[in-house]
């Protein structure tokens, strides 16, 4: 007997021109276009594996090898139903010979190796991940955009993971959705040197969702307003053309910018929406610093901060610059023995703390130093690419079509 089963990765993407607020909850139709770029998923990935098969008796879901309630009109069965009416429009009724495995429930098993619901994003690469892993299940002859049209009914930025390198979602104008959908901007190898640094400062589950959140700031915030009119427009253009001329300076001038907004859009909220934290501010006050420094000896900007809907710092970079950050990151957020993977080889196997540092002429009283653990880990990567089809031994279901973690 056939069996039916694709599984596929799918990476995270960080925006640098911040997705926040939604004219349609249903259809997650976006209030502004945004940019994020896609990380590599050798350090952070989704994988999902899934199964059709006529024996299933429903659609069924596992992540991280805990069984999730698939709600019916939910993001996940809406993602689901979406992609079977592909498969049978697109592939059954053009090849009356194809098999009918549109009309087959199927077994999905997802898998993060990062922390979920911790503010990176893991809800975009499950998704996308999600969605890859079923067009690949059914064969589809679909571009990655129309792809995202699905991925984003499952979570927005998930359209975007759909893409490796630097991705656009055009929020379109459209009141069925069709035309709100990502496209690349420029490929993983444009511009391969930028890498990023990000610094986990918590790995519980935020305070306030992002979907709450997005949906009170559009009800009371009158600066959401003017970033939609007004902002994101003319960043949307000059990003983009940073990105094509990999103009780090105007990138990071742009991407900073652009979170603090974001922020100050969160706290223009009623009432008002908190992400970051002590921590994260300090590490804001350090970059700040460190690019100060930098043009203050005739040179340009050498690190931009990001954050999303958490307190989670995202430092981008020239590689070059990495091993300083991470110094001055260090020096002032003490990690726990063990923990940094030095995937790049930049320290040689050296105790990290003791690496700790700042460049000369650094004013080293823009924050205090906090105890170990205030950040709790550093993940290094850099731009990545699109998801990844994956052959059958790293699949996640057994033989009997249940998560093998569960086996």
């Amino acid at each position: 007997m056939t069996l039916y089963q694709a599984t596929a990765s799918a990476p995270v993407n960080i925006a640098c021109i911040k997705y926040w607020g939604k004219r349609d909850t249903k259809l997650i139709l976006p209030t502004n276009s945004s940019l994020s770029v896609t990380l590599d998923q050798d350090h952070l990935r989704s994988t999902t594996t899934s199964r059709a098969d006529p024996s299933f008796e429903r659609d069924r879901l596992w992540l991280n090898g805990k069984e999730e309630d698939i709600k019916a009109g939910g993001r996940t069965a809406t993602c689901i139903t979406e992609m079977k009416r592909l498969r049978k429009q697109e592939v059954e009724d053009k090849q009356p010979n194809e098999p009918k495995i549109s009309e087959y429930s199927v077994h999905i098993a997802s898998f993060n190796n990062f922390p979920t619901a911790a503010g990176l994003a893991s809800s975009a690469s499950g998704f996308a991940a999600l969605v890859s892993s079923l067009a690949q299940l059914y064969h589809l002859p679909v571009s990655p955009s129309t792809l995202s049209l699905i991925a984003r009914q499952g979570s927005g930025s998930a359209c975007r993971s759909l893409f490796g390198g630097f991705v656009a979602w055009e929020m379109g104008s459209a009141s069925d959705g069709s035309d709100s959908y990502a496209v690349e901007v420029a490929p993983q190898a444009h511009w391969p040197d930028l890498h990023a640094l990000i610094c986990v400062v918590s790995d519980d589950k935020k305070g306030t969702s992002s979907t709450s959140g997005m949906q009170r700031t559009v009800e009371t915030s009158p600066l959401l307003q003017h970033r939609i009119k007004e902002v994101v427009p003319k960043r949307m253009k000059d990003i983009s053309k940073a990105i094509l001329d990999k103009d780090f300076d105007s990138f990071a001038r742009i991407t900073m910018a652009d979170s603090n907004q974001f922020h100050a859009v969160a706290l223009d909220t009623e009432p008002p929406i908190f992400y970051m934290n002590d921590v994260s501010k300090s590490i804001i006050a350090l970059i700040v610093e460190y690019n100060r420094v930098s043009v203050a000896n005739g040179g340009g900007y050498k690190a931009a901060y990001t954050y999303d809907a958490g307190p989670n710092a995202v430092i981008y970079a020239p590689k070059e610059n990495i091993k300083e950050i991470i110094q001055l990151i260090v020096k002032y957020f003490p990690q726990h023995e063990g923990l940094f993977k030095d995937v790049f080889g930049l320290f040689g196997g050296a105790d990290l703390n003791s690496q700790g540092g700042v460049v000369e002429g650094f004013n080293e009283n823009v924050a205090k130093k906090f105890e170990v653990g205030a950040v709790k880990g550093l993940i290094h990567t850099r731009v990545g690419d699109s998801p990844r089809a994956l052959g059958a031994e790293e699949t996640l279901l057994g033989s009997n079509g249940l998560p093998k973690t569960l086996a």
